[in-house]
């Protein structure tokens, strides 16, 4: 099969399972899940018991907001405690030690925000028990927190004259136990079945034989809980790797198959959101809209990253390098590529992680061409909207969304309004601060980055391409996506510090507002349709978003793009 027909059936596969996902929402944040599902009620009960929660009891949108902002500073501190104290939790390989003080900040602050940016070896530096009651229960709890989130603001486009937007603690823990964990038990078992390990052993010896045919010494391997943490860091658009190599490890991703499962994994949740806001807003074709433009935005940067590394460097030519993709052979750049992925799963996996605000790689970004690095590093520059993490990436879309239908009701001087809900200054001026505050964070620490020393002494590559490298740390960073060039070494007291900062930034000055813009909403009326209300499921409104988006990215980012990839790729 084509490189194009592989790409075009896994989004056509993940776009099938993910309608009937979005219906299954509905019922679980309704309190009815589908009866398949309601073996798992005892479990949810017994929390609200041991936690002495009433999901029945109602929050407004300050309420809500404390509630996860105080479990969110909870889960760092926990997370940073087991790293500093993991020579003394079980499960401890002799040689690990207890984390430095900056990267278990670092580490803590991501995989709360759901970030998982790694700035370390996993097998090499966190321990069993660190991996899989630490890292692995923030997979699924941050993952979990950015439904919750979404849920609420849904409730302020469903609701009229409403003071509250829901419950988090009921909200959170419906996202857990009756998505998160299903779909993670399902996915594991998959993985295992194509040879991903699973185990508590921390160690075991592979005897090696040499093409002579005398056995050579062992080698020693890493292993661990691994399959479940791979599902729960696809489907929960985290994407820290268990390995160093992440999803490029063959003991976390070895055959194709696997690569399949994986990537819709990725784009599954965020694209059911899509189809569970349309039902619960009364209108299915602005669920379908929005996805519809998370397609439009996703398609182009797929192409030309699949194009670029396809067509290789001029350097490969002139050397004499057979680029043509002819039977059994990938051609074009495959350095830093897995042979059993080739070029287009490759690229697709780097498009989709990005856009999915997952992060994980089944290939290294810092090995590909300017113009196939750009591609990712666009996708996080549009603001994780397209399809953006589990939760985020759609309420990322639904803010774009008050932007344009602003700028359309002053084009025809009318008060715009989105589902019958009027948008006045106090929504626009909490947009203004989603789309501003994480780019801010991400071009300031760059540029701060490039004047210090310690940061410049990082890149191994100076001048555009270490200036890439930067880049798309912080970019990666303040958007919460993880993935990175992994050519810098950010290992380091002042990288670990600015790259937890700017995750803070993106996780915690994006979900507040977007939870201030829900309990506005969800307080108005509804405003009839009239014959001047702009229609929001039309293909006209779908470009004009895409539009919107995409300016906004060039607008923020361009300027940077040409000091990096850009001049990079014109260099060459």
């Amino acid at each position: 099969m084509s490189g194009s027909l592989q790409m075009i059936a896994t989004l056509l596969l993940t776009t099938m399972l993910a309608w009937p996902l979005g219906r299954v929402m509905i019922g679980v944040y309704e309190g009815s899940p589908p009866a398949w599902l309601r073996w798992l009620r005892p479990l949810e009960h017994a929390l609200y018991r041991l936690a002495r929660i009433d999901p029945a009891q109602e929050m407004t949108w300050r309420q809500y907001a404390s509630a996860f902002l105080g479990s969110s500073t909870v889960g760092i501190l926990l997370l940073y405690a087991f790293q500093r104290c993991q020579t003394l939790l079980p499960w401890n390989p002799a040689e690990l030690s207890a984390v430095s003080p900056w990267l278990a900040f670092n580490a803590a602050v991501s995989f709360v925000s759901n970030t998982n940016w790694q700035s370390y070896g996993g097998e090499y530096t966190m321990s069993h028990w660190v991996q899989a009651v630490g890292l692995g229960v923030q997979n699924f709890l941050s993952a979990g927190a950015g439904l919750a989130i979404l849920v609420a603001l849904t409730r302020g486009f469903a609701r009229t004259r409403s003071q509250s937007i829901g419950n988090f603690w009921s909200d959170w823990t419906r996202s857990v136990i009756y998505l998160l964990l299903p779909l993670s038990l399902f996915l594991s078992v998959a993985l295992v079945s194509q040879g991903v390990v699973q185990t508590f052993e921390a160690r075991v010896t592979a005897t090696m034989v040499d093409p002579a045919g005398a056995e050579g010494e062992g080698q020693i391997l890493a292993v661990g809980p691994v399959a479940s943490q791979v599902a729960i860091k696809q489907l929960g658009t985290n994407g820290g790797g268990y390995f160093n190599t992440n999803s490029a490890h063959p003991f976390e991703n070895p055959t194709p198959l696997s690569n399949l499962f994986e990537l819709i994994s990725i784009l599954l949740l965020p694209l059911a959101t899509c189809f569970y806001f349309g039902q619960v807003v009364r209108d299915r074709r602005q669920g379908v809209a929005i996805a519809i433009a998370m397609f439009l935005l996703l398609l182009p940067p797929l192409w030309w990253g699949y194009q670029a590394e396809q067509a290789g460097t001029p350097g490969m030519a002139a050397a004499g390098a057979d680029l043509s993709a002819r039977a059994g052979s990938s051609g074009g750049n495959m350095e830093g590529k897995e042979t059993r992925f080739g070029i287009a799963q490759s690229v697709l996996w780097s498009v989709a992680t990005t856009a999915a605000s997952n992060g994980s790689v089944n290939s290294m970004h810092d090995s590909y061409t300017p113009l196939g690095g750009l591609a990712p590093l666009w996708m996080m520059q549009l603001g994780e909207v397209s399809f953006g993490g589990v939760g985020s990436g759609l309420y990322g879309m639904l803010v774009f969304v008050i932007v344009t239908v602003f700028a359309a009701g002053l084009m025809v001087g009318r008060t715009p309004e989105y589902l019958g809900k009027k948008i006045d200054p106090f929504e626009m001026k909490m947009a203004s601060i989603v789309l501003l505050i994480p780019s801010l964070a991400a071009l300031v620490g760059t540029a701060i980055a490039c004047a210090n020393q310690a940061a410049r002494a990082s890149i191994p590559n100076p001048g555009p391409h270490g200036f890439s490298e930067l880049l798309y740390a912080f970019t990666s960073a303040a958007n919460n996506n993880g993935s990175a060039f992994a050519g810098l070494n950010a290992n380091t007291d002042f990288l670990n510090g600015a790259l937890g900062v700017c995750m803070l930034v993106g996780r915690f000055w994006v979900a507040v507002p977007i939870l201030a813009l829900a309990g506005a909403l969800a307080r108005k009326p509804v405003v009839p349709a009239g014959s001047g209300t702009l229609p929001t499921h039309v293909p006209l409104f779908v470009l004009f978003l895409c539009a919107v988006v995409v300016i906004v990215g060039a607008l923020t980012y361009l300027p940077a793009l040409a000091l990096g990839p850009i001049v990079e790729h014109l260099a060459l």
